[in-house]
């Protein structure tokens, strides 16, 4: 035979089309051709293949090998296509049997000496071959990805290490050289985040991360250095929900893509902290081969970003829209790209460039323009779709030398899941997701709570998003209290959790 059809997988920001592998071999001068919209790493394969083929003890045939990457008009990139080229031309040539390699999808970069070198997206690449056959999808791939991807419980992962071990499995007469399917390792053990019974003092600011947990809210801190906005932070995932098996699926699958993901991470909440010099598309995503930027790697996570005016404002600017979508599309010229991007965001700040505006103590020196210079490099539309503003003020002496713990995470964390619990008993969705209808029918206050709510609307000149967003919150601290009806007292409180930044 001169022909062989091999499956494989491209990837295009979370799916994974397929792609057939197409090996012809020719009479005529030897040479090695690969078509299909190839990028440059997928046409080094000829040199990674040629040499893998004859390490592994095969013969190279010298004959014109033209290997069709199809649909021609989708981009192929990176080394994934190694393995399927080797085995398209070990079988046209036919050194191995061509007929069941039909039954399997297969992916894989080789090393000149014919090992298989883990790849990128394979968690991606099996939810596709999920889609496409079902309970009868079998997947090739390196051993370094056969935890990732057995995670998709319906299909069939064969780990291999080399080219030899896969070519064995087929040319086997008995079960000896045979690959294995590969089993789910154990689940690792719960992995302990950073608790809240170290942080002592500060009530009010452990109060509104509870209350941003238990309904999705995202939050501001605003405070001196050394008040404790990062040690808040840090433990924040640790009052979390457990993570579904769908948002860790998802989560693990978006990190897959980076090749970031790792099983003793499974079912953790991500935390991501990027520096503040981090670029627009590092934070939400691209390149010309677009690729997940960290609000998509924060998925079913959080985004920490600490010292949120020293970020370029246009790179703040790219927030706006997956604060509210929950995702992010990426276009180029040639090809667009979806990813997830529902996280929840703390952000924390100094109130101006000195960091000590309205400190009990210490002195501010900064003049009223350059405190409203500082706080103006953060924008009003991107402050409007910041739940909660907080200010945290420094801890005295006395509570920093006590010896009383605060209350652990575990507790937060219990009343965080009842609370969320009813949310999800009552409109299936946490309160942060409510929409403009959903509003008007869950978050109903009684006549106090409106004029109250209406007072503040007056005084503060809030826009409909943050009218909402107060009312989202109000939501919350009702269901935190086991309240059905929202009323004067969780208004308040949500009220006195959207303070604006100070500018004198």
């Amino acid at each position: 035979m001169s022909l062989a059809v091999v499956k494989s997988r491209a990837l295009t920001g979370m799916e994974a089309p397929s792609v057939s592998v197409e090996v012809h071999l020719a009479n005529g001068l030897p040479a090695f051709h690969i078509v299909g919209l190839a990028e440059t790493e997928v046409k080094e394969a000829r040199d990674r293949v040629r040499a893998a083929i004859l390490t592994a003890g095969f013969d190279m045939p010298q004959r014109r090998i033209t290997v069709s990457l199809a649909p021609a008009d989708l981009p192929k990139e990176s080394g994934r296509f190694d393995l399927p080229i080797a085995l398209g031309i070990l079988a046209a040539s036919g050194q191995i049997p061509a007929p069941p390699l039909a039954r399997y999808e297969f992916a894989g970069e080789l090393s000149l000496t014919g090992a298989l070198r883990p790849i990128r997206g394979a968690l991606a690449m099996t939810f596709a071959v999920q889609r496409s056959a079902g309970q009868g999808g079998a997947f090739v791939l390196p051993c370094a990805n056969a935890d990732e991807a057995a995670l998709v419980a319906d299909v069939a992962i064969y780990p291999a290490a080399s080219l030899l071990e896969v070519c064995n499995h087929f040319r086997a007469a008995d079960d000896t050289l045979r690959l294995s399917r590969h089993r789910p390792s154990p689940a690792p053990a719960v992995t302990t985040y950073p608790d809240f019974a170290d942080v002592k003092g500060q009530q009010r600011a452990r109060r509104a991360l509870e209350v941003a947990a238990a309904g999705g809210h995202s939050v501001l801190l605003l405070g001196p250095p050394g008040a404790g906005k990062t040690m808040l932070a840090s433990r924040f995932t640790g009052i979390l929900p457990p993570m579904t098996d769908d948002e860790a699926l998802e989560a693990a699958a978006v990190q897959s893509l980076t090749s970031s993901f790792a099983l003793a991470r499974w079912k953790q909440r991500p935390f991501r902290s990027p520096h503040h010099t981090s670029s627009a598309v590092a934070l939400v995503g691209g390149g010309s081969v677009p690729r997940p930027g960290e609000i998509s790697l924060a998925h079913c996570g959080v985004l920490f970003l600490d010292e949120l005016p020293e970020f370029e404002r246009r790179v703040l600017e790219v927030l706006r829209e997956p604060l509210e979508s929950g995702h992010v599309t990426i276009s180029r010229a040639a090809r667009q790209a979806d990813f997830p991007a529902r996280f929840q965001l703390i952000a924390a700040m100094n109130p101006c460039p000195c960091g000590f505006l309205g400190h009990p103590a210490a002195q501010c020196r900064c003049t009223p323009e350059a405190v409203a210079r500082y706080q103006g490099r953060i924008s009003g539309p991107l402050l409007d779709r910041i739940d909660i503003q907080l200010e945290v003020g420094p801890v005295s002496p006395e509570t920093l030398l006590s010896d009383a713990a605060g209350e652990p995470s575990s507790a937060i964390a219990a009343r965080v899941e009842d609370a969320l619990r009813r949310q999800l008993a009552r409109q299936r969705k946490n309160n942060s997701h409510l929409s403009a209808r959903e509003i008007d029918r869950w978050c109903k206050t009684d006549r106090a709570g409106q004029d109250l709510l209406h007072k503040a609307m007056l005084q503060f000149h809030w826009s409909a998003r943050a009218y909402h967003r107060v009312l989202r919150v109000a939501r919350t601290i009702a269901d935190l209290a086991g309240a059905a009806t929202i009323n004067e007292r969780h208004v308040a409180e949500a009220i006195q959790f959207r303070r604006s930044l100070r500018q004198s």
